[in-house]
């Protein structure tokens, strides 16, 4: 259910929704309020679905709170691109209400936006959602194509074709001196093929939400590309994804959420948020084994990846397109 933020301040609830707070504290699945990371930084989430959040305007206030500055919002052309576009303003304007409300005198995180047609819907891939695709991808804020990839655990689309649409996008990529985001399940050895065979785009690669081993980790990075983690970096069985954030060189680490999935620890159960990335970026710290000052200039590396990675001029293909 989408709720337009011009209404979400006079709401509590909105029917068939979990219950919502309208403050800027962390619960855990109990409601139990939860104490915030102190970071000493700001720091980004480079993955997040905001049209997916019943309330996106207070999910960026709260990203304000805590010191979550930098927003990357993911589109699907097959599934209304046309609704974060046009809503980013109003989010940004309730946000900045609802800081006031709380007496905070923070930003509302910039914000820019990767669009791409997911593996799960590549059946959908047409001329007509390609067309949307690159009119949506040549606008100033749009600086990245993804999330794109292959995803083999849930099949929604054949493989085949999730293959030559994950290809065709590469390409287009390629075309746009725009970096890409991936999403790759079960399917990691087909993505790393496919990426040797069309080339790594020249803009960057990332691998989002990471959470394998650092086995299946090292031929992405001999390829150049960037590692997301996020969630299950925080999981308590997930130790071999925190040995591979260890092993990850600094330069190509940053941190996400994949709101409004994969909550992380201690706030599994409950339905992820942009503001949800300081407890990755806290554990981040903690795998690295640094506190106080190393803590800080760690993490200040992390964000200035993403910022590099995500935040950089148009390109010169965008810029021909203005």
């Amino acid at each position: 259910m989408r709720v337009t933020s011009a209404a979400a301040t006079d709401v509590a609830n909105q029917p068939g929704e979990p219950k919502v707070y309208w403050d800027h504290l962390f619960r855990d699945v109990k409601d139990r309020v939860l104490a915030a990371p102190e970071l000493g930084c700001p720091v980004a989430d480079t993955h997040a679905h905001l049209d997916m959040l019943h309330h996106p305007a207070l999910a960026l206030a709260r990203c304000a709170a805590h010191g979550v500055d930098f927003v990357v919002t993911v589109v699907d052309p097959t599934e209304d691109p046309h609704y974060t576009y046009a809503s980013l303003e109003d989010w940004n304007c309730v946000a900045g209400e609802l800081l006031g409300r709380w007496s905070l005198d923070a930003a509302v995180p910039h914000i820019r936006i990767s669009i791409g047609c997911h593996p799960h819907n590549a059946s959908k891939y047409t001329p007509e959602i390609e067309r949307l695709l690159i009119e949506y991808a040549g606008r100033p804020i749009s600086s990245a194509i993804g999330e794109i990839g292959l995803d083999y655990h849930y099949d929604m689309s054949p493989r085949e074709v999730q293959r030559e649409v994950f290809k065709r996008q590469l390409a287009l990529a390629n075309e746009m001196a725009l970096p890409v985001s991936l999403h790759l399940r079960e399917a990691h050895e087909d993505g790393l093929c496919i990426l040797r065979e069309e080339g790594v785009p020249v803009a960057g690669t990332l691998l989002h939400c990471f959470n394998l081993d650092f086995e299946a980790l090292r031929p992405f990075l001999e390829l150049g590309c960037y590692v997301a983690y996020g969630g299950p970096l925080t999981f308590k069985k997930c130790d071999d994804v925190r040995d591979a954030a260890r092993q990850t060189p600094i330069e190509r680490l940053l941190t996400e959420t994949d709101a409004p999935f994969m909550a992380p620890d201690p706030k599994r159960g409950t339905i992820c948020g942009p503001e949800d990335t300081v407890f990755t970026a806290a554990k981040l710290v903690e795998v690295h084994g640094v506190t106080g000052q190393d803590a800080v200039d760690l993490l200040t590396r992390v964000y200035r990846n993403a910022l590099d990675f995500f935040d950089r001029e148009p390109s010169s293909w965008q810029m021909g397109r203005a």
